[in-house]
């Protein structure tokens, strides 16, 4: 028995000291190993990921990379210059009475009747921008009543150079040359994008002034050498807004009843 145990003992000490054993290498041995596996194949994965971010491809440099390229995207923005800005047209401002009273297509009663609301101030509304694609502004002017500012014309009005300002005959002050005119009831222009919009209100014949059965709104483009219409939509406006409910009769107060006796 002390022969087997002995040599039990002698053959562990023979198994753990040497490379060729079976149950020793690998119960004691194998942890060893796995562990050096482990760190080379972790000290592997390392190298890799430090190659990936060094050379490109979907490591953590692509982010730096992309965020380096907003700057870049950002610098196409195109940026206005002072030759830019020179060449804006300059809304030279008119007096647009002189151009009314100027304008030979307008007629005397409505020349007569353009006076001032209180001082000096025409019920006159004036608008500038380009219609006629001009050398200078357009000029759209708009005459109201004084009383309900009501539209009653509206007159456009484009820059013509000077020589054929001279052979026309029919330029106002300052070479302005008329080239639309709508003198109705609830007239008024305005300028949208390179269009004349001009909206006339509709009404019928119990229609109070601020409530009109509805509303043709025109849209004009300049073509060749006058406007043309492009576009139009009628609005029909309800009946039921601004009416009210009528007059209300006031509470009558309600007899009080004898007491039976």
């Amino acid at each position: 028995m002390r022969g087997l145990d002995d040599g039990g003992v002698d053959g562990e000490r023979a198994v753990d000291g040497g490379a060729g054993g079976t149950r020793g290498g690998t119960a004691r041995g194998a942890a060893p190993k796995a562990a050096g596996v482990t760190a080379v194949a972790g000290l592997a994965a390392l190298g890799l990921f430090v190659a990936g971010c060094s050379t490109g491809g979907t490591g953590s440099r692509d982010e730096g990379a992309a965020r380096s390229d907003a700057p870049a995207a950002a610098s196409l923005t195109p940026s206005v210059g002072a030759a830019d800005e020179g060449s804006a047209k300059e809304a030279g401002r008119v007096d647009p009475i002189a151009l009314l009273k100027g304008d030979p297509k307008i007629g005397a009663r409505l020349k007569a009747d353009l006076k001032p609301c209180v001082a000096d101030a025409y019920p006159v509304d004036t608008s500038y921008g380009d219609l006629t694609d001009g050398a200078a502004p357009d000029v759209v002017v708009n005459v109201m009543t004084c009383g309900d500012a009501v539209g009653i014309g509206t007159y456009v009005y484009r820059k013509r150079s000077a020589g054929s300002a001279a052979a026309s005959g029919t330029t106002t002050a300052g070479g302005y040359e008329n080239v639309f005119m709508a003198e109705d009831a609830a007239v008024y222009g305005t300028i949208d994008r390179g269009d004349l919009i001009v909206t006339k209100q509709v009404y019928a014949e119990d229609d109070p002034v601020a409530y009109p059965s509805g509303e043709d709104v025109i849209t004009y483009r300049w073509s060749g050498n006058q406007f043309t219409r492009h576009d139009w939509v009628h609005n029909e406006y309800s009946r039921a807004v601004g009416e009210g409910d009528g007059p209300t009769e006031a509470p009558q107060p309600v007899p009080s009843q004898p007491a039976a006796g």
